[in-house]
């Protein structure tokens, strides 16, 4: 909680970094709670990638405090029949569109309580067919910073949409997954968790394979490796990475998200 007693409130969408959408949505939890405490985890998800952006807030949930307000606007069926829901998983309270941008959130902890968001008068009075995040999601998120009971808002539900997609598969002697995510520097961040990695040997046994490119081995930092060296480790998302030692995989592979990945012993 803030000093003044009042919650964190996060955004996260695929706008664009210096989108002045973003900044339409501050300005309204603002005109609503002007002691609003407001924190960008990322503008940068991929446009309409949901996917994307199940794993980034799965990445930051457990940083924030308990009751911080997440809104997450990654939204392609915006103006279409898919509801708009809060949910409580965890410690934290979500805004979000029920199109499985809360599913990863959800698999790892059920939700205490879904509430579809169908009371208009804490929206705002003009309700754009294609800025729901403005009109619907921010005056929400200001509203509840300042004490709105969430069953004001709508029925409850009793589940949240997953999102559909490959799995990793975990065999004998080989894991399948795919590249999650791309960080700031250019690093690989796959769906294969150092749990799945329990077991696997880290030595030169180790192949770990992404598109045509290959590596040996499971490192524990940046610097067991020599500059430009592509090399896998387990990153601070508890997650396998590829990355090339002072420069950008992302780049230097042509590696996009979704890309296969296999590591096999």
């Amino acid at each position: 909680m803030t000093p003044a007693g009042t919650p964190l409130i996060t955004l996260l969408t695929d706008f664009g970094v210096g989108s002045p959408y973003v900044a339409q949505m501050k300005g309204v939890i603002l005109g609503i709670n002007p002691q609003a405490t407001l924190v960008d985890v990322t503008h940068a998800i991929g446009p309409q990638n949901i996917a994307e952006g199940t794993w980034a807030l799965l990445d930051v949930a457990e940083s924030f405090p308990p009751g911080t307000i997440h809104v997450a606007v990654v939204d392609p069926g915006v103006g279409s029949n898919r509801q708009l829901i809060y949910a409580e998983i965890g410690g934290g309270r979500y805004i979000a569109p029920d199109n499985g941008l809360l599913g990863r959130l959800a698999a790892r902890t059920t939700p205490f309580r879904i509430v579809a968001l169908t009371e208009p008068r804490f929206w705002r009075p003009s309700v754009s067919n294609t800025f729901h995040g403005r009109d619907i999601m921010a005056p929400v998120a200001a509203r509840l910073s300042l004490g709105l009971e969430p069953d004001q808002l709508g029925p409850r539900l009793a589940e949240l949409r997953q999102l559909s997609g490959t799995e990793v598969s975990i065999l004998a002697n080989r894991i399948d997954g795919s590249i999650r995510s791309i960080d700031s520097f250019g690093n690989l961040v796959t769906d294969v968790t150092a749990e799945m990695l329990s077991g696997v040997p880290t030595d030169e046994r180790a192949q770990i394979i992404c598109d045509e490119h290959e590596t040996q081995g499971i490192f524990k930092t940046y610097a067991d490796q020599p500059a430009m060296t592509l090399m896998a480790l387990v990153g601070s998302s508890g997650f396998l990475e590829l990355a090339i030692v002072d420069d950008s995989a992302a780049i230097m592979l042509g590696v996009r998200v979704g890309t296969p990945v296999t590591i096999k012993w």
